[in-house]
């Protein structure tokens, strides 16, 4: 990796999303334009999806979002940079593009309707996590999701059974270490790079579609791991409580899943993340939440982030878009949400 142009690239990243945030709605236009290719793509959540350009990111995307949180800022988590190696057989030739991550909270009060979820005027804190590949000090694609679910709970409509794990948890780095402003040492990130690999694809892909020990997830999973499971999953907050309420009920959904080769595969330091739009594919073969088995093919578009301690993953930061997975079921969650509404409205009524 080139620390050089890794520490550029964050800056450009970096100053963007501070000058995007301090802009007024007049001044966004000129700001994403000093940072973004004219015809970026940006990969988004479900039902946004993906954009072309500056002017749909700014209409479609960010002004929309800040319409119903008129007062947001951006509370910063996790943010590195590195060159990617996400493919499974490493070739670089086909990969080997820079990138900048972060993730952490948007913290706002919810003013207005956000893609009909109703606003209750209330302080909310979105989980968001981005990915942007840069290119001549241009961002020219982005992989960005926001946690809808997890929003959705906050305003008090749960259109997902009750979570396994723990609800609303996704903090900083327990050691406050995430933001690596500085150039770090590197060899320490590619060797992070090379572990990672090493978990992803030659640990979680070797599952035997019955015994979980067959993926040798306690060779790199830290026996008190924090697993930040995304709004509907919950988090798990040591690798029993990870097999137990995610990993188990996982697998018998989607006992043949497979990661493929990744949008991206990054390292910097002790953390590393990758993008997966169809990062992982199975067949719904098991009941997941309350969805029977569908038996169809199924993509998964996610986020992760990961914190090393010597040779094991202390700490897991995790994005599942839940409402694109269940469309795939034949489930619209805003649909549930709709009833779910209507539903509380009218018990209101009753009382």
């Amino acid at each position: 990796m080139n620390n050089n142009v890794n520490q550029n690239n964050k800056k450009i990243v970096w100053d963007f999303w501070e000058n995007l945030g301090k802009s007024e709605l007049g001044e966004i236009e000129s700001v994403v334009e000093n940072a973004m290719h004219e015809d970026v793509i940006w990969n988004g959540f479900d039902p946004v999806n993906q954009l072309q350009g500056i002017e749909s990111f700014c209409n479609d995307f960010w002004k929309p979002l800040l319409h119903s949180f008129p007062d947001l800022t951006r509370q910063t988590h996790i943010f590195m940079g590195g060159k990617s190696n996400g493919r499974i057989d490493g070739d670089t030739s086909k990969d080997g593009k820079m990138w900048i991550s972060g993730t952490g909270y948007f913290n706002a009060t919810f003013a207005n309707d956000y893609l009909n979820i109703p606003a209750h005027g209330k302080k909310v804190k979105i989980r968001w996590g981005d990915f942007s590949h840069i290119e001549n000090g241009k961002i020219v694609e982005v992989y960005f999701l926001l946690d809808l679910i997890d929003l959705m709970q906050q305003v008090g409509l749960y259109v997902l059974p009750p979570s396994k794990g723990k609800d609303n948890i996704y903090p900083t780095p327990k050691a406050n270490d995430g933001v690596l402003l500085k150039m770090k040492n590197e060899k320490i990130s590619d060797y992070s790079l090379t572990h990672i690999r090493q978990f992803i694809f030659e640990g979680l892909n070797v599952f035997d579609e019955s015994d979980l020990k067959s993926m040798g997830m306690a060779d790199y999973f830290h026996p008190n791991i924090k697993w930040y499971g995304p709004g509907g999953i919950g988090a798990c907050l040591s690798f029993k409580e990870f097999e137990d309420l995610h990993q188990k009920p996982w697998l018998v959904a989607y006992p043949d899943r497979q990661v493929q080769n990744l949008n991206a595969l990054i390292a910097e330091g002790n953390y590393s993340g990758g993008p997966g739009w169809a990062g992982v594919k199975a067949t719904h073969a098991g009941q997941y939440l309350d969805c029977p088995a569908t038996q169809k093919k199924i993509d998964f578009n996610g986020l992760d982030w990961w914190k090393r301690e010597d040779e094991m993953y202390i700490e897991n930061w995790v994005f599942v878009d839940m409402i694109h997975l269940f469309r795939q079921f034949g489930i619209d969650l805003f649909e549930r949400m709709k009833a779910t509404s209507i539903s509380s409205a009218t018990s209101l009524q009753i009382e």
